[in-house]
C-alpha cells in the first residue's frame, strides 16, 4: 500500500465515515437574532454552524415573508462562511413545501443544510427528502443539500435506523422538549433539564438509540439544547455528558453565550491530539499495517478512531502537531 495514502482512502474502503461537522449548531429565528448569530459566526471564524428557523421563527400568517428574509440572509454578505442552514416547517404544516421551494430556488447553492422537524415516521421523512430532491432538480441545483432530521416523536424514534438510511440525511437530532411532551405526563417535567434528562430511563433510552442509529449509518448524532440559561456552566456540563456518556458529536445552542462552552466540551484535549497524531503518523509509516505504540497494539480500528480525533480537533480550531498537519491536512 502506498505510504502516502490518506486515512480517508486507507482506513474506510467504501464505508461511510462520519463527517467532521462543527460541534455547535446555533439556532436563531427572529431577524435580530439571525443577524447577531451570523455576525458572531463571522467574528469567530466560522467555528460553529447556524440554523435560521422558518418553523418557530416565522410569525403566523407571515411564513412567506419570513422565508424570503432567510433567503436574503443566506445569499447576503453576512453569510460569510456559507455555514448557515434552515429549519423548515414540519410535514403537517401547510407551508413546508413552500419553505423548501423558497430556499432551494433562492439559495440552493449556498444553504448549508435543511432541517426537518417533528417527523412521525421514516416514510414521512422520505417524502420530504424526495420533495427536496425534486425541488433541486427543477431549480437546476446539482449539489446534494444535507438533510438534518429531528427525532422527537414516538414514530420517528421507532424508525430511527430507517431514517438514518435515507439518502441526503447527514444528522439525527434529538428534540427533547417535544419528546417529553409526547409522553402525556408520563415523563416528569424535570426530565427536560439536567440532571433529569440524562437519568430518566425513557429519555436516556431515546438518546442512546438516536446516537446508535446515526453512527451506524455514518451520520452525526446531535444533542438537544440546554434550556437552563442562568446556571453558569450548564451548557458545558450537558455537552460533556452528551459526548462522554452517550456518543454525541454535536449539540444545539440557543444563546450566544452557549457557543464557546459547548465547543470547548466537544473538542479533543491536547493530550488526545498528540497521541492521535503520533499513532497515525506511525501507522502511515507502516503502510497502515498494525503497529505497536507505547506498548499498545494499534490496527485499522484504532487508526479510524484516532483519525476522527484529529478531524474533530481541526474542525474545532485546535492546533495540530506540524508533522501531522502537513501529512494529513495539506492536500491540494
Amino acid at each position: 500500500m502506498n505510504q502516502a495514502l490518506h486515512p480517508d482512502q486507507a482506513l474506510f474502503e467504501g464505508e461511510r465515515s462520519v463527517p467532521p461537522l462543527a460541534a455547535v449548531d446555533h439556532y436563531a429565528g427572529t431577524e435580530k437574532l439571525m443577524l447577531k448569530s451570523l455576525d458572531l459566526q463571522a467574528e469567530r471564524g466560522g467555528d460553529f454552524d447556524v440554523t435560521l428557523d422558518l418553523e418557530d421563527g416565522a410569525p403566523a400568517g407571515r411564513e412567506r415573508q419570513h422565508a424570503e428574509l432567510v433567503v436574503e440572509l443566506l445569499r447576503g454578505p453576512r453569510n460569510r462562511h456559507r455555514a448557515a442552514g434552515v429549519r423548515v416547517h414540519d410535514a403537517g404544516h401547510a407551508h413546508w413545501r413552500r419553505d423548501i421551494d423558497a430556499v432551494v430556488r433562492g439559495a440552493g447553492q449556498v444553504v448549508a443544510h435543511v432541517t426537518l422537524p417533528k417527523a412521525l415516521a421514516a416514510r414521512q421523512v422520505a417524502e420530504m427528502v424526495t420533495y427536496l430532491q425534486h425541488a433541486c432538480a427543477e431549480a437546476g441545483v446539482a449539489r446534494v443539500i444535507p438533510v438534518h432530521v429531528l427525532i422527537e416523536t414516538h414514530g420517528a424514534l421507532q424508525d430511527a435506523f430507517r431514517i438514518a438510511a435515507l439518502p441526503w440525511v447527514r444528522t439525527l437530532e434529538f428534540g427533547l422538549m417535544d419528546f417529553v411532551s409526547a409522553h402525556h405526563g408520563a415523563i416528569p417535567e424535570e426530565a427536560m433539564r439536567s440532571p433529569g434528562q440524562f437519568e430518566h430511563a425513557l429519555v436516556r433510552r431515546a438518546k442512546v438509540e438516536i446516537a446508535a442509529a446515526a453512527l451506524a449509518h455514518g451520520l452525526v448524532p446531535v444533542h438537544n439544547v440546554t434550556v437552563d440559561l442562568e446556571t453558569p456552566g450548564a451548557a458545558h456540563a450537558d455537552a460533556l455528558r452528551a459526548r462522554r456518556e452517550l456518543g454525541y458529536l454535536r449539540m444545539w445552542s440557543i444563546h450566544p453565550a452557549q457557543v464557546a462552552p459547548i465547543l470547548e466540551a466537544f473538542a479533543p484535549g491536547a493530550g488526545d491530539i498528540a497521541q492521535a497524531s503520533a499513532i497515525l503518523l506511525a501507522g502511515r509509516a507502516a503502510h497502515w499495517a498494525p503497529i505497536r505504540h507505547a506498548g499498545t497494539l494499534h490496527d485499522r480500528a484504532s487508526f479510524r478512531f484516532h483519525w476522527q480525533v484529529l478531524q474533530r480537533a481541526r474542525r474545532a480550531g485546535r492546533p495540530l502537531p506540524p508533522e501531522a498537519a502537513a501529512a494529513f491536512f495539506a492536500r491540494g
